[in-house]
C-alpha cells in the first residue's frame, strides 16, 4: 500500500513525528555546560605553558577556577600564572616539572591536593613530541615517549582519582587523532596515543561498573597540517618535551 502525504492527517502524523524527533534530538543534544560551575572548581592542568593548555589555563581562569598549573619549562609557566592572575583567577600555583621522569606525576599530584585541599578537574594535556623517520622508531625513543605521553597519564589519574571520586569530579584527557587513525612517521606517538583511548575508554566502564561518578572526556585533536609534517621529516628537533 502506497503513502499519500496529501492526506491531512497522514501528513499532520508525519509532521508530528518529524517534530517530535527534532525535539528529541534537540533535548539530548543540547549543550547544558553551566559556566558557574567552574567557579571555585579545583583545577589540575598538565601541558599549561603554550598552545591548547596555555588557552585552557585562560578560560579556567576567567571562570573562577583555582588553578595548579604544571609543564617543563618554568619561564613560560611563569608568564602564563600571570595572565591567569589578570583576568580574575583567584588562586592559582605552579610547579615545573618533567614528566619523562617517573617519580614526577606523584610530586604533582601531591602538590596541587597540598594547595587546592582537592582537586574537582585533572585535565591532562602535555605531550612530548619526537623527530620523524628512523630515529623515533628506536627503542629509547619509544620509552620516552610512551613515559611521557601515556604512563604518566596513568601515573597521574591513579594518584588523583580518590580526591576525583570524593568530589564526583571530572577527568579531561586532550589526545590525538593519531590515537584513532595510524599514520605515516608516527609509529611510537601513535602507539601512545593508541594507548591512551584503550586505557580511558575501559576506565569510563570500569568506573560505570563501579558507581563512580568521575567523567571521563576524550578530546581528540586532528591532524598537523602538511607543512609541519615535511619539517619534520626533513629532520626536525630532537625529543623535546613541552
Amino acid at each position: 500500500m502506497s503513502s499519500d502525504l496529501t492526506d491531512p492527517g497522514r501528513a499532520m502524523k508525519v509532521l508530528l513525528l518529524t517534530g517530535l524527533g527534532a525535539l528529541f534530538f534537540a533535548y539530548y543534544w543540547a549543550d547544558n555546560f553551566d559556566p558557574a560551575s567552574l567557579q571555585g572548581a579545583r583545577v589540575l592542568l598538565t601541558g599549561a605553558s603554550a598552545g591548547v593548555g596555555e588557552e585552557l589555563a585562560y578560560h579556567y581562569a576567567r571562570l573562577g577556577s583555582h588553578l595548579v598549573l604544571t609543564a617543563h619549562t618554568e619561564a613560560f609557566l611563569q608568564k602564563v600564572v600571570g595572565n591567569c592572575r589578570k583576568l580574575g583567577a583567584p588562586k592559582i600555583f605552579y610547579i615545573a616539572a618533567d614528566m619523562a621522569s617517573p617519580e614526577v606525576p606523584e610530586r604533582v599530584v601531591q602538590f596541587a591536593l597540598d594547595k587546592l585541599g582537592g582537586l574537582d578537574y585533572l585535565v591532562l594535556n602535555h605531550l612530548g613530541a619526537a623527530p620523524a623517520g628512523a630515529a623515533a622508531r628506536s627503542a629509547q625513543a619509544t620509552s620516552w615517549l610512551m613515559q611521557v605521553n601515556f604512563l604518566s597519564y596513568v601515573q597521574l589519574t591513579s594518584l588523583a582519582l580518590p580526591s576525583l571520586t570524593d568530589s564526583k569530579g571530572s577527568l579531561v584527557v586532550v589526545s590525538s587523532l593519531l590515537g584513532r587513525v595510524p599514520t605515516s612517521f608516527s609509529s611510537p606517538y601513535s602507539a601512545a596515543k593508541f594507548a591512551l583511548d584503550s586505557f580511558f575508554g575501559s576506565l569510563r566502564r570500569e568506573l560505570d561498573l563501579q558507581d563512580v561518578n568521575v567523567a571521563i572526556t576524550m578530546c581528540i585533536l586532528g591532524l598537523q597540517d602538511r607543512a609541519s609534517a615535511a619539517e619534520g621529516i626533513r629532520g626536525g628537533p630532537s625529543i623535546q618535551p613541552s
